[in-house]
């Protein structure tokens, strides 16, 4: 990889806040004036959890228009004759959750595609089969679409191949995605259309898996070798062209469902280019769309981007770009994530997608840029990596700091690496449901019972200071908020439910609520508008119809959202 530094390499506080970036650097965010229209609504009689630093509880909370207009007694006098009341009778009252990272177009792409990960089909002949019933209901000439699929969450593990793949179809195109995101598998009339052979070569930073004679097994490592694959589907490429501004609408109904009013999306531009941006855009006309969108810019397009001149900033209080994503290994449960010794069992170590000097290059060019990162590491090795990149920014002159860039997923993370974090300001962002729904095979298939207590730090990384924040990472595993709470204060297993995984890394609801709200805003520079209650935010809130401090933690996800607004209009 040849990048230029293009003379960005002395970027400071300043010059970043002159970029526009919303909430940059230590500047102090300009209060907004709320609106003036319209009656007041006014929510009492519950519990109300502005989740400040205190996490205090008020009584009442006024609204008006888009804005949060008071709390407390100052709320209830706001409110005059004719003006709304929403008597929440005993139930919580919230900001909207923040999904801090999630796929956007895999959502909306692959949503229609059949399920046939563990949790829908947990045998492995349970997968096939529900493929041959997808196969039977698919009209003629159309791909065969899966998603979910997970081999490590089997019992044994065991790969989709060509050899199984092809009997359910020999004709039609099959693709498979993994749960993961990083690997697909496909039969052999996909590796057909899309040219790929016993003598192909291995893209950069990815594979294709082999038979012992080198012919290809349909197994795609890495977005590099799938992401070409999938797109030789018409039915794929028009839904996330002429049709991804009504399914990009279903995922902002099913975040309303989920108590979710804000969703960002880690790989945008990953599959359109620059397009997304206006599709973006377009799911906002009418009022039709449910929750705001913060986009990070996929790494993979950035001639594209460079091209079209975006900017961190770029945008309104709907949709705007946030940052920029790289990916730099792989995953764990794939055993491409790049680690410090090999995975129990094994002489791998796992990927680098993008080698360490070349990471280092990059970090340099676009913190130089002003970009906050978004840097996916899984393994430590990769980890590693990232951090001496950063360092490496820093020593250049960049003030990488005010940045506040994240390492995504953060999977296992050594005491030294969270003071390295701390140093740079840098925010972990925990792929949390690891640990409830991969916990077992992360500690008996993975890494074995002693590295598997690095895993998904939150206790530490809270007692260390750093503003850490959870994602599901959709459709890596379910949307939604409330589960990821459960796991990080109970970090239970799914198939062990009386076995706690490394229990000093558990935290308090509090916590965990923090990490979801405002953390999650401060993640993505909008804490100046979103992730609290506080007069002038814009009115994006949740009621559950139990307190999370209340009930058990492993019942936390059960906890029913009653309402959700967006915007200071109720849109579930």
């Amino acid at each position: 990889m040849s990048i230029s530094r293009r003379h960005f390499v002395g970027a400071s506080a300043a010059a970043l806040a002159a970029l526009g970036l919303p909430g940059c650097g230590r500047r102090p965010v300009p209060r907004m004036e709320p609106s003036t229209a319209g009656k007041v609504s006014l929510f009492r009689n519950g519990v109300i959890l502005p989740m400040d630093a205190g996490f205090s509880q008020v009584s009442a909370m006024a609204v008006q228009g888009s804005r949060i207009l008071a709390l407390g007694d100052a709320a209830e006098s706001a409110a005059g004759r004719g003006d709304e009341i929403i008597d929440l009778d005993g139930r919580t009252l919230l900001p909207g959750f923040i999904e801090p990272h999630m796929h956007f177009a895999l959502l909306a792409g692959f949503g229609g595609a059949t399920d046939v990960g563990p949790f829908e089909q947990p045998e492995f002949d349970d997968a096939v089969e529900a493929l041959r019933q997808a196969a039977a209901a698919t009209p003629p000439g159309d791909w065969i679409m899966g998603r979910q699929f997970d081999p490590i969450l089997l019992e044994p593990p065991r790969e989709l191949t060509v050899t199984e793949l092809d009997t359910v179809s020999a004709d039609r195109p099959i693709f498979v995605l993994n749960a993961s995101g990083h690997i697909a598998y496909v039969n052999s009339k996909a590796l057909e259309l899309a040219g790929i052979t016993k003598d192909t070569p291995d893209p950069p930073g990815a594979n294709f898996g082999r038979f012992e004679d080198g012919r290809p097994n349909g197994v795609l490592y890495g977005t590099a070798a799938h992401l070409p694959v999938a797109m030789r589907n018409p039915t794929l490429t028009a839904r996330m062209q002429s049709g991804f501004v009504a399914a990009g609408r279903e995922v902002g109904d099913l975040a309303a469902s989920m108590g979710v009013t804000t969703l960002c999306d880690m790989a945008t531009g990953g599959l359109s280019g620059p397009a997304e941006i206006d599709r973006y855009r377009a799911m906002f006309d009418g009022d039709a769309m449910k929750a705001r969108i913060r986009a990070y810019l996929f790494d993979s397009a950035a001639e594209l981007w460079d091209e079209a001149g975006t900017r961190p900033g770029q945008g309104d209080a709907l949709m705007r770009v946030a940052g920029w994503k790289v990916v730099t290994d792989g995953s764990n449960q794939g055993f491409t994530g790049r680690q410090r010794e090999p995975y129990v069992f094994s002489d791998n170590v796992g990927l680098y997608y993008v080698q360490p000097d070349d990471l280092k290059a990059l970090v340099e060019l676009r913190t130089g840029q002003g970009w906050p990162l978004a840097l996916h590491g899984n393994g430590d090795a990769a980890i590693d990596s990232i951090l001496n990149a950063m360092e490496n920014a820093k020593a250049q002159g960049i003030d990488v700091n005010a940045l506040r860039c994240r390492i995504e997923h953060c999977s296992i993370l050594h005491d030294e690496q969270i003071e390295r974090m701390a140093a740079l300001d840098m925010v972990p962002s925990f792929l949390i449901n690891h640990v409830h729904y991969w916990g077992h095979v992360m500690r008996d298939h993975v890494f074995g019972p002693e590295k598997v207590q690095l895993l998904d730090r939150c206790g530490s990384v809270e007692a260390a200071g750093l503003d850490w924040v959870m994602h599901t990472d959709a459709p890596v595993s379910p949307l939604g908020s409330l589960q990821k709470v459960r796991t990080a204060v109970a970090r239970d297993l799914w198939r062990e439910p009386d076995t706690v995984l490394a229990p000093d890394e558990r935290v308090s609801v509090e916590a965990a609520l923090r990490a979801v709200t405002i953390n999650a805003a401060r993640a993505c520079f909008s804490e100046h508008e979103i992730g609290s209650l506080e007069p002038g935010k814009f009115a994006d809130l949740v009621i559950l119809e139990e307190d999370p401090r209340d009930v058990e933690p492993a019942a936390v996800a059960d906890i029913q959202i009653s309402q959700t607004w967006m915007n200071g209009r109720q849109v579930y």
